[in-house]
């Protein structure tokens, strides 16, 4: 039977839930490599699933899709259950739905260099500063005149008009230095070589396909495969990032609903911030303390809360925290940081127990409903209810099958964007001239080729070429955007949803 208030998690004689009430205030998962954080994510996943709230989450190893079949009666599971006396306790499968970045394992997912934004590009490109700057000039450039930056050859056509016009662009612009446009241009090459151009492009993910409920009422749980992904760490860590940021630009304030909206699950989240510039933290920073008013729910995974700064891990007010190792000086650290973000429990010392704790057990803080935290807990994890482990190639397919987003994403769409117009402007210059009379009035010569200038904004005589692409995006898009698209807190095309 489902419970709509709470979600089980575990039990030491008394059993610990997660209010779903407060579950949008955030949460971590910590632990040493096997200590069990697979399982309480699952467990966790499980519960929102069942109580109709839809779920994110990365498949990092490869095991995570078993969530999408019904368990078996292993026989520690069948003691941990007994242990924790769950009457009822029975297995049973979850609606999920398998993307893939790559499209192999799961429906493409992907997102237009617009919706991406030159933050987060510049930190998938690993820029510096200068060139940080530079493609933020080119990201003006093309918002300024309209132009679609939907895949990387329309962003590599942008880098390469703007080498061609760095002279004429710094006056307009600022400063574009040639070597720095040209170390753009070797970071999109790698990134090329490394797969990334299948997540550009469209058709684009659209929210509303992570959002879904069966029809017995149970949320769909996304399921991303990463286990290929997590070769370029970066390139994870970006996408995981812009789903957030779509997600706090897109949906709407609902204040603090009675359940999440989603729950969106951040494995391995210290690769979000490990390099991350000052600047780029303090955002993730704010639309973590943002995201609550609009139902959504963050949970962070991580071997130690260290990965996490500190001031967003003080607002993760839902914790389950596995055993941690204390060989080294680094890892006594990591434990006393871990146990002091408790609500200490006067019946034993959380630090010492944080290096006692078995697979599956775990010290747990939830939050109370003052939205309190609660004294922390030592507890067992209870059984998962679906399998633990991955998949079959053949239950894969049947997953496909069966997909209500079946058919929508695996056909790619180019339509006319930023590299055509410029090709077509570059074909345009590259015409034969006409031989002129010499008699001909000089105002009656046409012109032999566009400059700079021209091509922005036009002459009195005929209309910028990037100024009918303008009018062309304007009404695409539908929208009274005009020549200015305005920019989220992350650089993503701000919707206005």
């Amino acid at each position: 039977m489902r419970d709509e208030a709470s979600i089980y998690i575990g039990g030491n004689g008394a059993p610990q839930s997660l209010a779903l009430r407060l579950a949008n205030r955030h949460g971590l998962i910590a632990g040493a490599t096997g200590t069990g954080k697979t399982v309480s994510l699952q467990i966790l996943a499980e519960g929102f699933s069942a109580a109709g709230v839809p779920v994110f989450m990365a498949d990092v190893k490869g095991d995570l899709a078993g969530i999408s079949q019904k368990g078996s009666p292993r026989p520690e599971l069948l003691e941990r259950a007994k242990i924790l006396k769950m009457t009822g306790y029975a297995f049973r499968s979850y609606p999920a739905i398998l993307w893939d970045v790559f499209g192999e394992q799961g429906h493409p997912v992907r997102a237009t260099v617009s919706d991406m934004g030159p933050l987060l590009l510049a930190r998938l490109l690993d820029l510096n500063e200068v060139q940080e700057g530079i493609l933020n000039i080119i990201f003006k450039l093309a918002d300024d005149q309209g132009l679609l930056l939907l895949d990387l050859k329309d962003l590599r056509s942008m880098v390469t008009f703007v080498a061609e016009h760095s002279r004429e662009l710094t006056t307009r612009y600022g400063n574009v230095q040639p070597q720095s446009v040209g170390a753009i241009q070797r970071r999109l090459l790698v990134l090329e070589q490394q797969g990334a151009e299948n997540f550009f492009g469209e058709p684009a993910l659209e929210l509303r396909d992570l959002m879904r409920l069966d029809s017995e009422g149970n949320g769909y749980i996304s399921i991303l495969a990463a286990d290929k992904l997590m070769e370029n760490p970066r390139l994870y860590a970006t996408f995981m990032l812009w789903l957030l940021s779509e997600l706090f630009e897109e949906l709407p304030e609902i204040g603090d609903p009675e359940k999440p909206k989603l729950v969106f699950f951040f494995d391995e989240a210290h690769l979000l911030f490990d390099g991350a510039p000052k600047s780029l933290i303090e955002k993730v920073e704010l639309v973590a303390r943002l995201i609550r008013s609009k139902g959504v729910g963050v949970y962070f995974i991580s071997q130690s809360p260290l990965d996490i700064p500190e001031k967003i891990l003080g607002q993760l007010g839902n914790r389950i925290q596995h055993a941690l190792r204390a060989f080294t000086p680094k890892d006594q650290k990591a434990v006393r940081s871990a146990a002091e973000t408790f609500r200490q429990n006067r019946a034993f010392d959380a630090a010492e127990a944080i290096t006692q704790l078995g697979v599956g057990e775990a010290l747990v803080s939830t939050l109370q409903p003052k939205g309190v935290p609660g004294v922390v807990e030592r507890i067992l994890i209870r059984p998962p209810s679906s399998r633990m482990g991955p998949i079959t190639p053949e239950e894969r397919q049947d997953l496909f099958r069966r997909s209500p987003v079946r058919g929508l994403y695996e056909q790619t769409i180019d339509r006319e964007s930023a590299y055509e117009q410029l090709r077509a402007k570059a074909e345009h210059v590259a015409q034969p001239v006409e031989k002129i009379p010499q008699s001909t009035p000089p105002e009656r010569i046409p012109s032999q080729g566009w400059g700079l200038p021209e091509i922005l904004t036009g002459t009195g005589r005929r209309q910028g070429v990037l100024e009918a692409m303008a009018k062309s995006v304007a009404r695409s898009i539908g929208s009274s955007i005009g020549r200015q698209i305005a920019r989220g807190v992350l650089g993503s095309i701000f919707k206005g949803k």
